[in-house]
């Protein structure tokens, strides 16, 4: 039964978690803000709120080692799983993106968030000092799109409204012909189902733990994390797909980002969240490790062919294995 419970409140969690973007999307836009604040801000959070609600509620329940093993094993699994299987079924030119940027700071934020890890604890301090840098950085992506547009608007309008047509028509969720009445039912169906799928998944998460006599970071490391990577998995596929590498890689640097600057940011204002010895010892490094793999891809532009495809989900099986088995 706590199976059974754990997949309900895990589809529910995905399905509210997309419900809630959809409308503040389109809320967002009706009412006039930018789609490129948009895309900084409110699908950012919102495709984190999944993991962000179970964060949330492990704490409040008093199983922190599920919070901190989700956040951890999301940004292990991004990188390996995320795009090593969608590389099975078809190569990713990452060769062609520009995402050196974006890919430092998510480097930077990873390195952040090992060092303050080392305090023994994730206190308000830290929960500020996380989210300074990723307001840092937020500030900094949108002062450089702004100052790209006003040098583009100057030479070229018409390139410019072209792009910024292209960029609303990709815009996650996006539907310029959406009825008030629909964007109010989306976002009514996400706040509602997102802490109910994330009451049903801990709750029945914790109880699998300790049936089975799992350690509460293991099953955060393995079966929450897993199961919070699902949208990350299915988007990178259908980019892979359609041959667009940027977007593939992009949602992973940007959600790896989220993950650990947004979700235990807020998370540790609400609560302390204390850094089990395995997560020091293994895990975090583990996960820098994951993240570094990433390099001949952004700085020596190398695409990710099917033989990568194969290393990097080998890796993460393994990892799983050592993990399960430890």
């Amino acid at each position: 039964m706590d199976w059974l419970l754990a997949s309900l409140g895990l589809v529910i969690l995905l399905l509210a978690g997309d419900s809630l973007v959809r409308g503040a999307v389109n809320l967002a836009l009706r009412v006039g803000i930018p789609a490129l604040i948009v895309s900084l801000t409110i699908v950012a959070f919102g495709t984190s709120a999944p993991e962000l609600l179970i964060a949330i509620r492990a704490v409040f329940d008093n199983a922190p080692g599920i919070a901190m093993g989700n956040v951890v094993g999301s940004n292990t699994a991004n990188v390996l799983l995320v795009l090593g299987f969608p590389a099975l079924l078809a190569a990713m030119h990452t060769s062609e993106c520009n995402t050196r940027k974006n890919y430092a700071y998510m480097i930077g934020g990873t390195l952040l968030f090992i060092a303050l890890a080392f305090r023994g604890v994730f206190d308000i301090w830290a929960g500020i000092i996380l989210l300074a840098a990723l307001a840092a950085i937020l500030t900094d992506s949108f002062l450089h799109a702004r100052n790209h547009r006003r040098d583009a608007r100057a030479s070229k309008a018409a390139a410019l409204e072209a792009e910024l047509e292209a960029e609303l028509e990709e815009l996650e969720g996006a539907d310029p012909e959406l009825p008030w009445w629909k964007i109010f039912v989306f976002l009514a169906l996400g706040l509602i189902g997102l802490p109910l799928g994330a009451d049903l998944l801990v709750d029945a998460s914790v109880n699998i733990a300790r049936t089975f006599d799992i350690s509460e970071p293991v099953i955060g490391l393995t079966l929450v994390a897993l199961g919070t990577s699902l949208p990350e998995l299915a988007t990178t596929t259908m980019a892979a797909l359609r041959r667009q590498a940027d977007v593939a890689l992009g949602n992973v640097i940007g959600s790896n980002m989220f993950n650990l600057l947004a979700i235990i940011g807020v998370t540790a204002l609400l609560g302390p969240i204390p850094v089990a010895p395995q997560f020091l010892q293994f895990d975090l490094w583990v996960m820098l490790a994951a993240s570094l793999i990433l390099v001949p891809f952004v700085f020596f532009k190398r695409d990710i062919t099917r033989t990568w495809g194969v290393v990097l989900t080998a890796l993460y099986l393994v990892y799983i294995a050592i993990v399960v088995m430890a």
